[in-house]
Parts: C-alpha cells; structure tokens; sequence
C-alpha cells in the first residue's frame, strides 16, 4: 500500500487477516489450485500458485521478553493493534480488500507526505535491533529522510550495542537484504547513525568511493558487495572473516569482503605490474576486490576489469 501511494511497483503482496489466516490461506490455495504453507508459531502462511505467491499474517499482538530475541506472538488483535506493532509508520499502511477503506497507526500518511522514517515507539529499536538495518535499507530505497527523534534513538541503540543481542544469523540475513537496496544511499543511511561502525569491525564509509565503485561495477560483479566491500577496505582480514562467518554470510559473498579488506595489499602488488601480472593477480581474487582497487584509483585493476579481463588468446594448443 504504500509503495501504491508513492506511485511504486510494489515487489509483492501481504495480506493481513483478522481470525485465522491458517484457514484463509488453505482456501485460497483450494480455489487457486495452489498450495498453503502454514507457520503455526507465528500465525502465518504463504500461499502459492503457479509462478506466483502471496502472504497472509493473523492480526496479533507482539512482546519481547528480552531485548532482541524473537517476539512473542499472541493471536485474535484487531487490525490496529497489528499494525502499532510494527518498525516504521509508513509501513502501517492498510487498505481494506472489500471496500478500498484505508487505514493506518497515528500519524503514517502525514510522515508518507513528508517523505520521512519514524518509529512507532521509543523501545523499538530496544525491542527488535533488526529494526536498525532496516531503518538503512529503507532510507535507501526509499529515499525519505529519518525523523530527528528516529535519527537520536538509532545513534544511542547502536552506541549502546544493540546489535549484540541478536543472533548472527538474523544480522547476517538484514545485511545480506541491504546490500541488495540501492548503493551508496542504504549504505550511507547505515553509517549516518552508526550501525555500520557497531556492526563490522575496521567500517569506513566513503560515499564518493562507494558511488565510483558502483558506477565501475560489471554485471557480474555483485554491486551491493562492491558498496559494502569500499567500506571495509581498511578492516583487518583476520578480524572481519571470522565476523562475517558469525553473521552467516556464504563463503563467496565472505570472501568477497575480505579480499576487498587486503585493498592495500592489492594495490601494492599491482603497482608497476605487467598486465600478464595484473591478470595473474587479480583473476584469482574476487571480482568485486578488484572493482574497489579500480575505483580507489588503480589503472592496472580498471584496465583488467574493463578489457583485459575478456582477452583469450586467439591461438591454442590445437
């Protein structure tokens, strides 16, 4: 709904239910010829069919016994009540299938106008620091600004550490998530308010580095690790691997950062090289290191990356 209001496509459907979206969903797949696949903990289904799919969550109250952990999930709320439990109040947005009635928390479509990020309470980012990364992702696809209470409450819980108290693997997914949002400004949204800094060791953002990075970066090169790769070039490789592994990330997207983190021992190497020695150096290191070495200033790395790269010999061993 909001992404219709902003006149955006929106990248899928959610539907919320009030009573049991278990049931709902079953039917739907009944008349779709679909199937519905329950999750009973949480209330929730997704529907698919075809090549397509939708989801379905029962209205519910949430409480976080700790900070961090994974909600507590009670069923049966009104539709208010579901939707004041959620991170941003743009995001609170609900438009009513049988009549077109729209409905919202307090205050959503004044801060949609505004163009502006806001949560919907002060503890929520105490509540779920998931909420931190995702307050980037959103400025970053978005564009909207981060409201001035918002912005303070993002700084103390990063400050704070936060972060420390959710698991690797939910911080690994939502950073995985961002580095997919539209690079430098996730990234940049990410570093304003100091998450980066409190999420990865050795973080330095460049905005003008990261935007030549992305502006260089090929096809097959993955963009959003190049984005994030320009801000762990000063990081230590023997401290970040072993974080990245915490976060859960695959080993070709760790790897990737790590040999962006080795910049200066890249850049070193390279100065001076032959091509056939670039070629060497940089054919068996992770194209997005050799995206940033470009961007950071190397000609060697943007001479590889741009032509030498796809040369072959024209003449084989037949």
């Amino acid at each position: 709904v909001r992404d219709l209001l902003l006149d955006r496509s929106p990248s899928e459907l959610d539907l919320v239910v009030e009573g049991d979206a278990a049931e709902v969903a079953r039917r739907a797949a009944g008349r779709l010829g679909g199937e519905a696949v329950v999750h009973e903990r949480f209330g929730t289904a997704t529907v698919r069919f075809e090549d397509d799919w939708f989801d379905l969550a029962g209205a519910r109250r949430e409480s976080y016994p700790q900070p961090g952990t994974l909600p507590m999930v009670k069923l049966g709320a009104t539709l208010e009540q579901d939707l004041d439990r959620r991170d941003f109040t743009v995001n609170t947005l609900a438009l009513r299938l049988a009549d077109g009635e729209l409905r919202s928390a307090p205050g959503a479509f004044e801060d949609l106008d505004a163009r502006v990020l806001r949560v919907l309470h002060d503890a929520s980012f105490r509540d779920d620091p998931t909420r931190l990364l995702r307050l980037a992702r959103y400025a970053g696809r978005l564009g909207f600004e981060v409201e001035p209470h918002t912005a303070a409450l993002a700084r103390l819980a990063a400050a704070v550490g936060a972060l420390g108290t959710v698991s690797g693997e939910r911080l690994g997914a939502e950073l995985r998530l961002l580095a997919g949002e539209p690079q430098p400004a996730a990234l940049e949204a990410l570093d304003a308010h100091g998450i980066g800094q409190a999420l990865l060791p050795g973080w330095r953002f460049d905005r003008a580095l990261a935007a030549r990075a992305v502006a260089l970066c090929p096809v097959d090169a993955r963009c959003g690790l190049v984005a994030l790769g320009t801000a762990l070039r000063d990081a230590y490789a023997e401290e970040l691997g072993p974080r990245l592994r915490a976060l859960g990330l695959p080993a070709s997207e760790a790897e990737a950062l790590v040999g962006c983190a080795e910049l200066d021992r890249l850049l070193a190497a390279l100065r001076g090289a032959r091509p056939s020695q670039a070629d060497e150096l940089l054919r068996h290191r992770p194209l997005e290191a050799a995206v940033v070495a470009a961007a950071v200033g190397s000609e060697a790395a943007r001479d590889w990356l741009e032509r030498a790269r796809h040369l072959r010999a024209e003449v084989g061993g037949h």
